[in-house]
């Protein structure tokens, strides 16, 4: 097992087993990673100006660890996963400017039911497919409800 505790098991060939549950669970592709945190908005009237907008907005922010030198192909694929989901508003990768395997992917969705809808599509699933043999964990997994922002709706 590595730090990822029951998520993450190596295979007699050391490559990363993981559980399909939790990799799907994590976003592995639109949305990466380990342990949530959840923000609400908890005022009545901040309540209110999200009955007259619409369903809150979904986001994640999560980091995902690359296998040793794989960072910029998992990169790639995920770059190329990301083009054209409905419901998607912002899939930003970035790469950890500490950690040379590292990648931090910050999401912002119409909902989360479009985000949990993204899982489903076939460019994703190949995706997760093709990317799954190059990570090495996932890291923290933070689910945010953006509220607005550059090229964001603005949410109350």
């Amino acid at each position: 097992m590595c730090s990822d505790g029951e998520r993450v098991e190596r295979t007699e060939t050391n490559a990363p087993n993981i559980r399909r549950r939790d990799f799907l669970k994590i976003g592995a592709v639109p949305a990466i990673t380990v342990a949530a945190v959840s923000c609400a908005l908890t005022t009545a009237a901040a309540q209110s100006a999200a009955k007259e907008n619409g369903p809150d907005m979904f986001g994640l922010i999560g980091k995902m660890t690359a296998a040793p030198g794989k960072r910029d192909e998992l990169i790639g694929i995920l770059v190329n996963a990301t083009s054209k989901m409905p419901g998607c508003l912002s899939y930003i990768i970035a790469k950890d400017a500490s950690d040379a395997d590292a990648i931090w992917i910050t999401e912002a969705w119409e909902s989360k039911t479009t985000h949990d809808a993204s899982l489903s599509l076939p460019k994703v699933k190949e995706s997760i497919a093709k990317g799954r043999p190059l990570i090495a964990s996932f890291g923290d997994r933070i689910v945010t409800t953006p509220v607005g922002g550059f090229g964001l709706p603005a949410r109350s």
